[in-house]
């Protein structure tokens, strides 16, 4: 009965276009989902690569996220296991310096009916500072003071970097984050799995 119902919501999903006059390549809602999902992956927003196949994560970001969380295309594919919902469903475009922010309307419409259908999720990775801006209440100003903050969103919530190749400078600057905040989150994966 909660898969129907998640089914049926999801349905409203891939039809969704409450944006499409703002979408350069039209809608098309990526999202994963089931209610037996433990661990849900808010991010920002599907890029180009995304949008052409359906699938999310599916680019060089998914590779580094999977292999921060050390889970293989299997279990990273599998809605039974993670749900995947970004702040904005579809591509929004390309800006100045990549990519447009997720548009403003798929989060307030969506996540929290489809976070009502995921029962089992004890943990929600927030990649990213949109994703850390709307879930986080009294969020540091930086991504890195939020994800230095850590233990003050635990046990529901671990926040993230965005795991882009863009990120590479971020990630040079700050190697606590694969030595002390990887090791961590892999701890809280393998609780779930």
């Amino acid at each position: 009965m909660k898969e129907i119902a998640l089914n049926s919501l999801l349905s409203d999903v891939a039809k969704c276009r409450l944006c499409v006059d703002h979408l350069p390549l039209g809608p098309r809602p990526v999202v994963q989902a089931a209610p037996s999902a433990k661990l849900l992956i808010i991010g920002q927003a599907p890029g180009t690569r995304v949008h052409e196949t359906g699938i999310p994560w599916n680019d060089p970001s998914g590779d580094r996220l999977r292999e921060w969380l050390q889970i293989d295309k299997t279990q990273f594919y599998d809605p039974d296991q993670i749900a995947i919902m970004p702040m904005g469903f579809c591509y929004p475009g390309r800006g100045k310096s990549g990519d447009l922010p997720p548009r403003p309307e798929c989060a307030p419409t969506w996540h929290q009916a489809i976070k009502q259908h995921l029962p089992d999720v004890t943990l929600t990775l927030l990649i990213g500072d949109y994703a850390q801006r709307h879930y986080l209440n009294n969020k540091p100003r930086t991504l890195t003071q939020t994800v230095q903050a850590n233990a003050r969103w635990a046990p529901d919530f671990i926040a993230l970097p965005h795991p882009s190749p863009r990120n590479n400078l971020w990630l040079k600057k700050n190697p606590w984050f694969e030595q002390e905040t990887l090791p961590q989150l892999r701890i809280r994966i393998d609780q779930l799995f």
